[in-house]
């Protein structure tokens, strides 16, 4: 009996979630059946409304440079933007102190090494890598000279009250004090008049010709022997050279100074922090073990640690003051020293269909709380082709929380794509859309989804803050290094995004105040409602 009792039961328990499950099924197939679309739905409607938006131009001031993830350096030449140089002065540094050089020291060559970042594509019949370049701009020659660097760039602000971390500018300043040229531009150590990056191997040899090493595509360049001979060598056993610290203030660093040519240029992005890139001094001395046992060749590596600054020349072109009560007819964007887009949302009137007054887009979009679900909400920027015209466009522009200097939630909830970071977070963040979907077509627009940051201000009563639009060099960099500061006038700019600092690019937008109606940029929601029937 006991076990018929148990069996009953168990039939009856599988009975119930059987018919729990069925009923669930109804009720799921019939509420999904019924918001798909409005002809068959009976509960339920989807519908769209469009809001204006306000946009206007920000031309930004210098901008904080100093210990970037990557840095630029060349001249770039936008047909729009004009000339901009980028400039690099470093901080080097070893991990062998008092080193002891030897006896009858000769120096061989001092050779500088900075990869490029490139990808590998084929290896062809003689066994060479074929790489491709990526991040570089043009290819026209410019001129690059290295000097030693005799301003000392130290870690932290003397005026700060708890000596908080020193901030360097793209002018060249500490937002108090100006860096001079005189400064900067030492001792010349090498000097290249018309310098390319080239994708090409480099095969190193032996004195036989026996290719002993192949590298990826760098910078590489032989500097001077002599300077590295009495600046090192002639220095052993002195307090210059027993530790960090003493070494970074007795040489205080490396200046990378580019000047153009002609009208054109180029531009490379680097990282100076990759384990490949360092100034290596080549050495031959007495062999220190068997006497008499002839010469020995030794090496001494210095890396690029320490503070790194990028000095960017300032954006020239004539950025019109943006008009922060009915927005601007175009949106110039520049990467670098360059200038930003900012955008003011459910800030403007709406009459409201109830009851016929215009009252705030804001209150009216928080009196559907309750009301509505939002699927989706999106910002479209059109781009402005004609004053475009022959511009390298930006794949990639970032929209942010311009109030508090950090990226929308809408971000978080994205995709990484570390490996691709072209690719990274474009549902949101969507890349540039060309004609007919090619890699050289020009550009028509960008759209962003902000639909989490709406439900927040919907739902969650979240502040409504002022965006910002700016050009991304890498979407993925902002998800963990902090904005840095600008040095504006008006205090209106606190940050900016490090992305955007990290491009010369630049692009031309419609904004909400341009007479071509279908290229106005708009907040577009697409919602669903419950039905009064």
């Amino acid at each position: 009996m006991k076990k018929k009792h148990i069996a009953l039961k168990n039939i009856a328990i599988v009975t119930i979630l059987i018919s729990l499950f069925i009923a669930c099924d109804k009720d799921f197939a019939s509420l999904d059946s019924d918001i798909i679309n409005n002809d068959t739905a009976t509960h339920f409607k989807t519908d769209a409304i469009h809001f204006d938006v306000v946009t206007y131009n920000k031309k930004l001031g210098p901008v904080q440079t100093n210990n970037l993830p990557i840095n630029l350096l060349g001249i770039y030449n936008d047909p729009l933007y004009g000339l901009t140089s980028y400039n690099i002065v470093s901080q080097i540094n070893t991990d062998i102190f008092d080193r002891e050089f030897g006896e009858n020291v000769v120096m061989d060559s001092v050779v500088l090494t900075i990869p490029y970042f490139s990808k590998a594509v084929n290896v062809n019949d003689e066994g060479e890598t074929i790489y491709e370049l990526d991040s570089v701009f043009g290819n026209s020659p410019i001129k690059l000279s290295i000097y030693e660097n005799n301003y000392f760039l130290r870690d932290f602000d003397p005026s700060s009250e708890y000596l908080s971390q020193q901030k360097y500018f793209s002018d060249g300043s500490t937002g108090l004090d100006q860096i001079s040229s005189t400064q900067l531009e030492g001792q010349l150590l090498a000097e290249v008049t018309d310098f390319i990056p080239s994708e090409k191997e480099i095969k190193l040899t032996d004195s036989s010709g026996v290719v002993t090493e192949r590298l990826m595509p760098s910078i590489r360049l032989k500097l001077d022997n002599d300077f590295w001979f009495q600046k090192i060598i002639e220095k052993e056993g002195g307090a210059e050279l027993s530790n960090s610290n003493n070494f970074k203030n007795y040489f205080r660093g490396i200046y990378f100074k580019t000047e153009a040519n002609e009208a054109d240029g180029n531009m490379a992005l680097l990282n100076l922090a990759n384990s490949n890139a360092n100034i290596t001094m080549y050495y031959t001395l007495d062999d220190p073990v068997v006497e008499g046992g002839g010469r020995v060749r030794r090496s001494y590596v210095f890396t690029f640690t320490g503070n790194r600054v990028n000095f960017i020349s300032p954006l020239n072109y004539p950025i019109p003051e943006g008009n922060t009560i009915d927005g601007d007819e175009k949106l110039f964007i520049k990467g670098g020293q360059g200038s930003i887009a900012i955008i003011d949302i459910l800030n403007g009137l709406i009459e409201d269909p109830e009851t016929g007054l215009n009252i705030t887009q804001l209150d009216y979009f928080k009196s559907k709380k309750g009301k509505w679900l939002i699927n989706e909400a999106n910002i479209i920027f059109y781009v402005d082709q004609e004053s475009v015209n022959g511009l390298n466009e930006p794949e990639r522009i970032y929209i942010y929380d311009l109030e508090n200097g950090t990226p929308l939630i809408d971000y978080y909830a994205d995709v990484d794509n570390t490996i691709d970071p072209l690719n990274s977070k474009i549902a949101h963040l969507g890349r540039l859309e060309r004609i007919d979907d090619s890699p050289n077509g020009k550009g028509i627009k960008y759209k962003f989804r902000i639909t989490e940051h709406l439900n927040n201000i919907l739902l969650r009563d979240s502040t409504n803050v002022k965006l910002g639009l700016a050009v991304s060099a890498n979407v993925n960099l902002e998800g963990s290094n902090p904005q840095r500061n600008v040095l504006d006038s008006d205090n209106m700019i606190k940050k900016i995004p490090s992305s955007s600092i990290l491009t010369p690019q630049g692009t031309v937008l419609f904004g909400n105040n341009t007479s071509v109606e279908q290229k106005k940029v708009s907040l577009e929601i697409f919602y669903t409602e419950p039905k009064n029937n």
